[in-house]
This record gives structure tokens, C-alpha cells and sequence, in this order.
């Protein structure tokens, strides 16, 4: 997310606040990534995870004022699949001033909005995708930890259920291709001996 520390300065600094279907995904198989919604709206849906938190925690990033063109078009570029522009104050975890942040959300009206899923059945989902910025598992294991060392309190469950979950479908799916490759030994060791007796049989 980014914005200004305040809107008379909006010329002067810029800040990022970091918390798609084409970057962890395709057109074809979305991957699956993050938004901030309305705790109202929230509260309205049929949720898996609960959560009593009010806060959503993030880092801001203050852009200097020479590159604010360059980093503006291209979060513009980046967010402009599913996401659109809001304000939000940011309140620093140090208690000083909020900053006034511009950020990019997936709203509930949006295409690309999924809402409430099951559990497996997204860790699956998020297992399998990939894009062009790279494997949707890694974002949601990177997510889990920038948000567990943010601070004590920072942590998500429902992200630390799904990384639990997709950890899991990468050990089976380990054990799956072990089990493969041995099977596979196996059977060109047995051919190999099959061989050596048919050649000893026709020596005799």
C-alpha cells in the first residue's frame, strides 16, 4: 500500500505499505494472494477462520520524491488486475503520528474476489499454482513469515493454517515421489536380472 504522510505533502514523500491472478498464477489458474476487506463486510461472511484481532499489521516504506512517477506506475501496473485505490490511515508501532497511505485492495465486488473457501481444498489450489513472479506456496510461506516477525502479536491464523496445511501436501507429495523413484529402481533392477538369466541360460 502507499500514500502520503500527510496531504499537503503529497508532493514531497510517498509510502508504500507492503501486508493475483497473473503474478502467483494464470489467466487460465489463478494462484491465489491476500486483500483487506471491511471488518463489516467480513462479519458477513461464512468464514472458516476466526479472528478477534482489529489490527491488520504491514511495513511502510517511504519512496523518496524522485522516484515516486516510477513506483507509482508500476504498483498502477502490478495492482491494476483486481485490486483499486483506497486510503487508509497507517499507525506506526512505535505510537507516532499515523501516516495517511494509499493502498490497493481486492474489494468484495471485484471479479477476482474470491471469498470464503475451504481450507484443503485452498492449500491445494495454492500447491499447485505458479506465475510469472513465481510459485503461489512461496508467497503464502513468505507471508507467513514477514508477518510472524513483524511482532509478537502480528501473527495471521488463518495464514499460519494454510502454510501448515500446503507443508503437509509437500511432505506427501515428497513421499509420493520417493516411493516412485524407488518402485522405478526396483523394477530396472529386477529387469537387469531377468537379463543376466536369460544370457546365462542361452551360454549354457
Amino acid at each position: 500500500m502507499a500514500g502520503t504522510k500527510d496531504a499537503r505533502n503529497a508532493d514531497e514523500e510517498f509510502w508504500l505499505f507492503g501486508y493475483g491472478e497473473d503474478h502467483r498464477g494464470t489467466p487460465e489458474a489463478p494462484g491465489r494472494v491476500v486483500t483487506l476487506i471491511e471488518r463489516s463486510f467480513w462479519e458477513t461472511l461464512d468464514d472458516h477462520h476466526a479472528s478477534d484481532s482489529e489490527k491488520v499489521w504491514g511495513t511502510a516504506y517511504r519512496i523518496e520524491a524522485s522516484k515516486v512517477p516510477e513506483v507509482r506506475e508500476y504498483l498502477d501496473i502490478r495492482e491494476i488486475n483486481g485490486y483499486s485505490i483506497h486510503y487508509t490511515p497507517f499507525h506506526p508501532a512505535d505510537g507516532s503520528p499515523s501516516i495517511r497511505t494509499l493502498v490497493y485492495i481486492g474489494t468484495p465486488d471485484n471479479a477476482q474476489f474470491m471469498g470464503p473457501q475451504d481450507p484443503q481444498k485452498l492449500a491445494e489450489h495454492i500447491y499447485r499454482s505458479e506465475g510469472p513472479s513465481g510459485l503461489n506456496k512461496d508467497y503464502l510461506l513468505g507471508l507467513e513469515r514477514a508477518l510472524d516477525g513483524l511482532s509478537p502479536e502480528s501473527g495471521d491464523g488463518h495464514i499460519k493454517d494454510l502454510a501448515v496445511r500446503v507443508r503437509a501436501i509437500e511432505e506427501r507429495e515428497r513421499g509420493i515421489r520417493g516411493r516412485s523413484v524407488t518402485s522405478h529402481a526396483v523394477h530396472r533392477e529386477l529387469a537387469k536380472v531377468n537379463s543376466t538369466d536369460e544370457q546365462e541360460e542361452t551360454e549354457k
